[in-house]
């Protein structure tokens, strides 16, 4: 009998992102707080086809994360053969973790798959060797993220927060060139605040102008702050309600800022829920 699997992939933001200075295998140390928001991804995977990956809206290189996630799961999981499917709402390169929620979504529809029987344990291990972001997006929520950001803590009972996030148009940031670039600046490496919606991000001291500038307009619109999440090049604007959110969202795609949404942050439920038909 074919299945068919669904499950939401959402976006992430950092609303707290210090860097330390690279370690002697050439990685940086992170302190950051992760928050997954209702921008999100879905993944379907159906049985009985051929391992086949499909994507709508978006072209992925032939090693990504899903082929990864597949092959770690193939070494310790015996499962009917199945093709995924993705369609694809979170832009590329924007540090709202994309392909890593994926990643993620794909790992617990393939634990659905087999029963529940493949061991937490071993879904981190695989999670942390695809990339660090892919063990938060298995917990979901918020979270602090200490480590590479595999290290997590979770931020419990938390309101639900309203924002605008944007993607400027014609701006990407290749991670690893943004990495190079901040570890040309000389900074300190942050604490936690005491106040987990204090925005930081260390990037910010390198990010293209056409980030910055747009963290300054989302202000000027009347959000209560704004910053980079990841990498970037995404940007977050913090509102009080959705009466906020929307209009804000328009006017910042009326003035060319870039691809504009009104969101919400999400509880950890929104890394659980699999659902068959």
């Amino acid at each position: 009998m074919i299945r068919t699997l669904r499950t939401l992939a959402p976006a992430k933001l950092n609303t707290f992102l210090a860097v330390g200075p690279p370690d002697r295998i050439g990685y940086h140390p992170l302190r950051t707080i992760f928050r997954t928001i209702s921008l999100a991804d879905e993944v379907v995977v159906t049985t009985g086809g051929s391992g086949k990956i499909t994507v709508d809206g978006m072209d992925l290189p032939a090693e990504n994360t899903l082929t990864k996630a597949m092959r770690f799961v193939r070494e310790i999981a015996s499962l009917p053969a199945h093709d995924i499917h993705v369609v694809k709402r979170i832009p590329a390169q924007a540090g709202l973790g994309g392909g890593s929620s994926d990643a993620a979504a794909y790992l617990r529809i393939a634990n659905h798959l087999s029963g529940g029987q493949i061991p937490v344990h071993e879904l981190s291990a695989i999670a942390q060797s695809i990339g660090a972001d892919v063990s938060f997006f298995l917990v979901g929520g918020a979270a602090k993220g200490e480590g590479y950001g595999e290290i997590l803590t979770p931020i419990d009972h938390e309101p639900m927060r309203h924002l605008v996030v944007v993607m400027p148009s014609g701006v990407t940031c290749s991670t690893p060139e943004m990495y190079k670039a901040l570890d040309s600046t000389s900074r300190e490496f942050a604490a936690f605040p005491g106040d987990p919606w204090t925005l930081y991000n260390d990037f910010e001291r390198v990010a293209p102008c056409e980030c910055l500038d747009g963290i300054e307009r989302l202000q000027v619109f009347g959000a209560s702050a704004a910053g980079l999440t990841g990498s970037g090049a995404a940007y977050f604007g913090v509102v009080r309600d959705a009466d906020e959110a929307a209009p804000m969202a328009a006017r910042a795609q009326e003035e060319g800022l870039g691809a504009a949404w009104a969101v919400t942050t999400l509880g950890p439920a929104s890394a659980t829920v699999v659902s068959e038909g």
